[in-house]
Order: structure tokens, then C-alpha cells, then sequence
């Protein structure tokens, strides 16, 4: 919840591949959250972990029955922010781009480039235009906190790093996945754009904790991407995963006023709606009204 001047911060979960719960979740409880954008990819569970309220999306849902590409963004991201979610945690599996980060290894992204096709991307459509900066999508201050959390668990991570996201569901063609390289891209997914761009625009903070289940094909010395192979690693990664995450929600759950730090989203509508109050359709503004309703409403 957010205030004028503090928040009472509700921690959302993103679990991506082989992840579907919380562990050590008191009062659970699964919940269906309708959205003006449709039907997010499950339910949400609701619970606490050490006094602090959490939310819990399984972002394919559970037993993996919606592909990268066919997930709704949108309605996921909106049903968090309804949820009364503050902080997105954002867990990914992910291939490692570079020779240091081996399978198993976990990286905290500060950057992305996105190469997805057709994927809506913004909840400002027409009717009500916003532009809001992507310059730093992630929080300096929630990839600060993981990073002391994973020590304090004895879970090694990188901090920063650039995750190059694809459409999917095929993985990289070898040519792909040099030219990666040669960007000086850290690692590579399918699912964490446009969810970054559109936590931004719902005013959530994001940080994204990327799991390293294989060398992309660029490796001569690994076989090419399996997914026997990624479910093997990504199966261990879950283990670590979920000890990162309950160290992690205590820790960022704590009351504290509006953050200033680098990434932080809060305040991110301030001066992005560009739409005069008498030009904006009101069929795009019903749809806007947890996404906007701070600054669009009063």
C-alpha cells in the first residue's frame, strides 16, 4: 500500500519455470483476480511470511500450460497491482551468455533488451497516451537487498547483467545467440518483457532474479539447449530459488518511505501521461483504473 509520504509493502512473486509456490507461506490462500485485460495466468496466493504480505503468480501457471509467447502480460501485471502489490520479484529461468556464468549460477539484471514480436507491451492505448522511462527498469534498491539475502544464505549471485529477451518458444539459432555475445549480453529468456515495461507503467518496483540453466548453443563444448537438460538445472535452481526468496520478502517487506534510488517506479506516472483530462476516452481510462488510478483520478 502506498501512502503520501511511507509504504506498507506488499511483496509479489513472479515464479517463472518449476517454480509455483512460496515456501513457509502462513494463511494461504489461492484467489482468482479478474482484470479489465483478461484472465491472468492462474490464480494468486495470498498469504504472509514473517508478518509481511505476499502474492504469489505462477507466471505460466501451475504444471506449465501457457508458452512465453501466449502469456497475458497485461492481465498478470494489472492483477498484482489490484492485489495491492508494491515490489515484483521476478524469477526467470534463463541461458547463460557468458563462459563465468555456468549453469546453476543466478544473476540479478539491471538492463534488458527486448526482441519480442506482437506482445502488447503498454497499458496506455489509445485514448489515454503515456510515456513512461525505461532508462533504469530495475531497482537498485530490491537487487541490493536480494544480493545481501543470497549472501546471507550462502547463495552465490552476479549483480548486473544485460538479459536479452526473445519470443520463443524456440531457443537461439547458433548465429542468434554469438550476435548476443557480441552485444555483451549476460544471459537470455522469453518472459521478463514486456512484464518489466509494464510494472513500470503499473508504478511497481522489479527486479528480476535470472537462473542460469544452460549454456545457450554459442558453446562448443556443451550440447545444444535440451530440455531435459534445463529441467535437470532447473530443478536445483528452484531449491536455491526459494531459499533466496524467503530471506529476500522479510527483508524488502519492511515499512519505509518512497525510494528515490535509481529503478524505483513509484512515482513513475508523475509526468508521463501526455493526454489532456479532456481528451481521454473513458473506456481507456475504466481500464486504467488500478494501473493509473493514482494520477488519473483527483
Amino acid at each position: 500500500m502506498v501512502g503520501d509520504n511511507k509504504i506498507e509493502p506488499v511483496i509479489g512473486v513472479i515464479g517463472g519455470s518449476g517454480l509455483y509456490e512460496i515456501d513457509g507461506l502462513e494463511n494461504k490462500e489461492w484467489r482468482r483476480c479478474e482484470s479489465p485485460w483478461g484472465s491472468p495466468s492462474d490464480e494468486l496466493l495470498f498469504g504472509t511470511l514473517e508478518g509481511v504480505r505476499c502474492v504469489f503468480l505462477p507466471r505460466h501457471g501451475r504444471g506449465h500450460p501457457i508458452p512465453p509467447s501466449h502469456l497475458n502480460y497485461r492481465a498478470n501485471i494489472d492483477a498484482l497491482k489490484r492485489a495491492g502489490v508494491t515490489d515484483i520479484i521476478s524469477l526467470s529461468a534463463v541461458g547463460s551468455l557468458k563462459e563465468e556464468l555456468a549453469p546453476g549460477n543466478f544473476v540479478l539484471v539491471d538492463q534488458f533488451i527486448d526482441l519480442t514480436q506482437g506482445r502488447a507491451r503498454t497499458f496506455f492505448e489509445e485514448g489515454c497516451v503515456a510515456h513512461v522511462s525505461m532508462a533504469e527498469p530495475v531497482s537498485t534498491r530490491m537487487m541490493r537487498v536480494l544480493a545481501e539475502s543470497a549472501e546471507h544464505v550462502g547463495i552465490s549471485v552476479t549483480k548486473g547483467g544485460t538479459y536479452v529477451v526473445i519470443e520463443g518458444p524456440q531457443f537461439s539459432t547458433r548465429a542468434e545467440s554469438m550476435l548476443y555475445r557480441s552485444w555483451g549480453a549476460s544471459v537470455i529468456g522469453m518472459t521478463n518483457m514486456p512484464e518489466a515495461r509494464l510494472a513500470r507503467e503499473a508504478e511497481m518496483n522489479y527486479a528480476t532474479v535470472a537462473m542460469v540453466t544452460d549454456y545457450d548453443c554459442w558453446h562448443e563444448e556443451h550440447d545444444s539447449v535440451t530440455v531435459e537438460a534445463v529441467v535437470r538445472t532447473m530443478k536445483s535452481n528452484a531449491t536455491h530459488a526459494r531459499k533466496l526468496v524467503q530471506a529476500a520478502i522479510p527483508a524488502l517487506g519492511k515499512p519505509r518511505p518512497l525510494c528515490t534510488e535509481p529503478g524505483a517506479a513509484e512515482r513513475a506516472l508523475d509526468n508521463a501521461i501526455i493526454t489532456p483530462p479532456e481528451a481521454r476516452d473513458f473506456t481507456a481510462m475504466a481500464r486504467l483504473d488500478a494501473v493509473a488510478g493514482r494520477v488519473l483520478i483527483g
